[in-house]
């Protein structure tokens, strides 16, 4: 096939060709001892681009035997859905359909919901994919329903294989003797933020433009936009971001925020901003979720490059706001508890109306009174420390007052 892509020509038919996902598909990996152990789910995917979703779900097909089909959520409609539905009645899909959906984010409640009956009572497997958070875009029932496994970025050390096949294959391809170092690969692998599908198309263009040997200019000329920030990578340069406003370093925070802007990461800055706003200045300035919140929607409606100003005003107002961490702590300490099987057994009293025994604090003066809340084994614990900032001291100054303590 003369117009297909070299990525697709490339792309690994088993586990073992899957780079940089070990952790699902490597000799001890969990999707890998759970389909020898003949256990085959629904999933659902996640993670940056390239990164070997649509691979390995052609790979599970495979050796599944069940008959495959491959939707889009882009492009597919209700009607599309339906057509895989009727498949599971005829012969070919007398055993069950394995769908793959692709970016299952674009599919509303109801294209989502119609694949619920099915999923149920196994006549369809779903596996599908989203480089989105699935918690934020794919609904409760699908989600209830799935193992979630996350994909990550592909370093360039388990990119270099990948690209010396990618090296035979075009000097195979054009009868040529070309060259390529372990550093030109790893230097296109840092280019491409860990896509193998990016990494791949760029190898390949610099090819074509190299005469004996692949160097950096070759590479730079097709890509000068990224490979200029070298080594920082997708999660190196989101971490500087967060700890530049964290360490409250206003300047660092817009050098930053630039940086991430000029690579395409608006959604991802969005996202880390209003991490940001809850986790490091939290409770010392409430508000700063609220502002900071509209200053991404607001970003993501106007786009680039108008998107940076409003986007700027964000990183410079939670690097220069007050700082706590408290509840950051505090949900930390009580996810712990949960984890460990404390507090299985809550107070009657705050289970149902049902109960007797629960004192209603708007009956009383200031709208308090005191009653246990906590069950039995936690009780006296304390997850949540004021942090010393005037917001958070002075709720606490109040309850103290108010509770008589």
């Amino acid at each position: 096939m003369k117009n297909a892509q070299l990525a697709d020509l490339l792309r690994p038919e088993d586990f073992d060709g899957i780079v940089g996902q070990d952790h699902l598909f490597g000799e001890r990996g969990v999707v890998r001892r759970m389909l020898a152990g003949g256990r085959i789910t629904n999933m659902i995917f996640y993670g940056p681009p390239g990164t070997g979703k649509t691979t390995a779900a052609s790979v599970i097909a495979k050796q599944s035997g069940m008959h495959f089909r491959k939707l889009n959520a882009t492009s597919a409609s209700l009607s599309d859905i339906k057509d895989v539905i009727n498949e599971t009645g005829n012969m070919f899909g007398a055993g069950g359909v394995l769908l793959y959906l692709d970016e299952i984010q674009y599919f509303n409640r109801k294209q989502q919901q119609s694949l619920l009956e099915y999923m149920e009572d196994g006549r369809i497997t779903l596996i599908a994919s989203t480089t989105e958070n699935p918690h934020f875009y794919v609904y409760n029932a699908i989600l209830s329903r799935s193992s979630l496994f996350e994909f990550k970025p592909v370093t360039p050390q388990a990119l270099r294989p990948v690209l010396h096949r990618a090296l035979e294959y075009l000097n195979r391809e054009t009868a040529q003797s070309k060259t390529a170092t372990d550093a030109l690969c790893d230097y296109v692998s840092t280019c491409a933020r860990g896509d193998v599908r990016h990494a791949i198309v760029l190898f390949e263009n610099a090819y074509h433009a190299a005469d004996v040997e692949l160097l950096r200019e070759h590479v730079d000329s097709f890509d000068t936009s990224v490979s200029s920030f070298n080594d920082d990578t997708h999660y190196d340069l989101l971490s500087c971001l967060q700890k530049s406003i964290r360490g409250s370093d206003p300047d660092a925070a817009v050098f930053y925020l630039a940086k991430l802007l000029s690579l395409g990461e608006l959604i991802s800055v969005c996202r880390r901003l209003q991490v940001i706003a809850s986790e490091d200045v939290g409770l010392a300035y409430p508000l700063a979720a609220v502002v900071t919140r509209a200053c991404c929607e607001s970003a993501k409606e106007l786009g680039m490059p108008e998107a940076q100003l409003t986007l700027a005003n964000a990183a410079i107002l939670l690097a220069t706001a007050p700082k706590s961490n408290a509840a950051h702590n505090a949900v930390l300490a009580a996810a712990e508890d949960v984890r460990r099987g404390k507090g299985i057994n809550v107070p009657l009293h705050l289970q149902s109306p049902l109960f007797k025994g629960y004192k209603y604090p708007h009956d009383y003066e200031n709208h308090y009174v005191e009653q246990q809340y906590l069950p039995d084994d936690l009780l006296g614990t304390v997850y949540y420390q004021p942090a010393p900032n005037k917001t958070e001291q002075a709720a606490a100054e109040y309850w103290k007052k108010i509770k008589g303590k």
